[in-house]
Parts: structure tokens; C-alpha cells; sequence
């Protein structure tokens, strides 16, 4: 059964950090394109990060950009999440997700581009 797992979620002051991992099993998502996405109550799933399975192309929405670093580690098959200077806007659950899609990383911004998706782990961030 292929699952992917988050984790590293929880609750923080606004201005701290955390850093979210996304393990896989039942297969090795070595050469997938891996994506975060988030969804806030209330609010649609939006992207937030993307990295090529090499690593070398990497991707932000806006919102994130320069406070959030995705990034990925082969050897060991996670894709991690490190979230700085985190604002009350960022709270939400947090999804990491799993591509074949032979695409530029710039259009791995869609979901329907992702086939695997985790259950989410929640970021609380308090004024």
C-alpha cells in the first residue's frame, strides 16, 4: 500500500519555525516530483512549494516565498518542509503530495497534477 505521511505539525507563536517531514511507503518516490499544498477552514487546497525529483528545480507560491524552504533527501525518501517567520495566515493543514507528471515545475502548482497525497498534519500559528 503506497501511503505518504506528514508530520511535524503543531502550534506556534507567530515569527517561530517548524519544520514538516513527509515519509512514503510502498514505494520509493525517488524519481516523483513532490509537493506541499495546505488548506486552510473554510478555504480551497492551495500550493506552496514543489521540488523536482533531482532537486535542482524548486518552486514557491508567493505567500511563502523567502520564509518557506522545500527540499528532499533520496537516500531516505522524505521530502521536508521548513517554515520560518510563520504568520497566523499560514495556519492550516499541511499536505505533502507525490507526481509522475513529466512537467515544468511551474505547472505543479494544480493538484490534479499530484496522484498521492498524505492525510495532512495541522499548523496552528497564534498572534
Amino acid at each position: 500500500q503506497v501511503q505518504l505521511v506528514e508530520s511535524g505539525g503543531g502550534l506556534v507563536q507567530a515569527g517561530g519555525s517548524l519544520r514538516l517531514s513527509c515519509a512514503a511507503s510502498g514505494r520509493t518516490f525517488s524519481n516523483y516530483v513532490m509537493g506541499w499544498f495546505r488548506q486552510a477552514p473554510g478555504k480551497e487546497r492551495e500550493f506552496v512549494a514543489a521540488v523536482s525529483w533531482s532537486g535542482g528545480s524548486i518552486y514557491y507560491a508567493d505567500s511563502v516565498k523567502g520564509r518557506f524552504t522545500i527540499s528532499r533527501d533520496n537516500a531516505k525518501n522524505p521530502v521536508y518542509l521548513q517554515m520560518s517567520s510563520l504568520k497566523p495566515e499560514d495556519t492550516a493543514v499541511y499536505y505533502c503530495a507525490a507526481s509522475t507528471a513529466n512537467l515544468a515545475i511551474t505547472a505543479m502548482t494544480r493538484r490534479y497534477n499530484y496522484t498521492y497525497w498524505g492525510q495532512g498534519t495541522q499548523v496552528t500559528v497564534s498572534a
